[in-house]
C-alpha cells in the first residue's frame, strides 16, 4: 500500500475495488478471492473441513455466524473505520464526525456486549468463529477511537480471551510484530 501497488493493473484482476484484503488461492486454480467476509467464508469452506472455527453450511448456526460477519462488515468495521479517520487522521478535527461514529461504534459494540451476555463466551455457539475473528479485528483496536473496553465488561473479557490464543498472537505478528498497542500506550504515558 505504501507503494500504491494496489491500484497496479496487476493487483486489479485480483481485486477490482484496488484495495485490501484480496487473496490468490494457488490450490484452486490461482482463483481470486477479495473482501474481508468473502476471504472468511471462502476459507471455511474450502479448508475447514473439521469445522474448527464454522459450522456446517446451511445449519442455524452458520447463519447466525453469517449474520454476525455482516454486523462487522456493514456496521462495526465501516462505523469504527470512519471513527478512526475523524478522531485521528482527518487534517481537521470535525467534532460532528467524531462524535456520531466514535457514539455509533459504541453504540455497536453494546450489541456485542448484548450478545456476549446472551450466548456466553463466542457470539455463535461453543466455539470461537469467522464471526468473532471478524469482530476482534476492529473491537481489539478500539482504543484508537478513544473507546475503553472497561466499559463492556464482556467485549472486554472476550477481546482478551482471543488475544491471549497463541494462534491469534502469531497472526497478528504477521507481516511485522505487532506494536500498535504498545506503543500507543508509551506515547500516552510520555504526555
Amino acid at each position: 500500500m505504501s507503494k500504491n501497488e494496489q491500484k497496479e493493473d496487476w493487483f486489479l484482476k485480483i481485486n477490482p475495488n484496488g484495495r485490501i484484503p484480496a487473496i490468490v488461492d494457488q490450490n484452486n486454480n490461482d482463483f481470486s478471492v477479495f473482501e474481508s467476509g468473502a476471504l472468511m467464508l471462502y476459507l471455511v469452506d474450502k479448508y475447514d473441513k473439521d469445522r474448527k472455527i464454522s459450522y456446517p453450511q446451511g445449519s442455524d448456526h452458520y447463519w447466525e455466524v453469517v449474520s454476525w460477519l455482516f454486523f462487522q462488515n456493514a456496521g462495526v468495521g465501516p462505523m469504527q473505520g470512519q471513527a478512526a479517520h475523524f478522531y485521528k487522521f482527518a487534517p481537521e478535527k470535525i467534532e460532528y464526525g467524531i462524535n456520531r461514529y466514535i457514539n455509533e461504534t459504541r453504540r455497536l459494540y453494546s450489541v456485542l456486549e448484548n450478545r456476549l451476555k446472551q450466548n456466553g463466551y463466542w457470539l455463535v455457539g461453543d466455539r470461537m468463529t469467522i464471526a468473532d475473528i471478524a469482530n476482534f479485528g476492529w473491537v481489539n483496536l478500539a482504543f484508537m477511537v478513544n473507546i475503553d473496553l472497561k466499559e463492556f465488561p464482556l467485549l472486554n473479557a472476550w477481546v482478551d480471551r482471543i488475544n491471549a490464543k497463541e494462534t491469534v498472537k502469531r497472526g497478528l505478528d504477521v507481516p511485522v510484530k505487532f506494536t500498535l498497542k504498545d506503543n500507543l500506550k508509551k506515547d500516552e504515558q510520555s504526555k
